[in-house]
């Protein structure tokens, strides 16, 4: 259903660095960069290696509201993805939102991190395989 999902971040240099570590363990890395130290309206998107983006991290210029309920949930091939995003995410700046574990109430085989980044977006990678 959705093409790709941008975020907001201040630092556009801090946010890249976090994304580039936290999703690939996932299998996702930066697919484009418009860095342009200094300047406004930079960003960076991130894909499977060879597509399109699928998620853009946009700089702006303050911090945008929290939004009750909202997350990205990326998809991971397993449980060991889903556990080196979570420890990626944490060397690189992000904040413990969920350890790495099964979560039986959101389904059969539910396994699934949360992270928040250095901008304050909440971030969960999960994976359904009975590993």
């Amino acid at each position: 259903m959705l093409h790709h999902i941008s975020l907001g971040a201040c630092d556009i240099e801090r946010a890249a660095t976090f994304y580039d570590a936290a999703l690939r363990p996932l299998g996702y890395v930066r697919v484009w960069t418009d860095l342009r130290p200094g300047e406004q309206e930079q960003a960076v998107g991130y894909g499977p290696p060879g597509a399109g983006d699928r998620l853009a991290i946009k700089q702006v210029s303050s911090p945008l509201p929290w939004i009750p309920g909202f997350h990205v949930a990326f998809s991971a091939p397993g449980r060991a993805s889903v556990d080196a995003f979570h420890a990626a995410a944490l060397a690189a700046g992000g904040v413990d939102n969920g350890r790495p574990g099964l979560r039986p109430d959101y389904g059969e085989h539910y396994y699934a991190a949360f992270v928040m980044d250095p901008e304050g977006h909440r971030l969960e990678a999960v994976c359904r395989t009975s590993e």
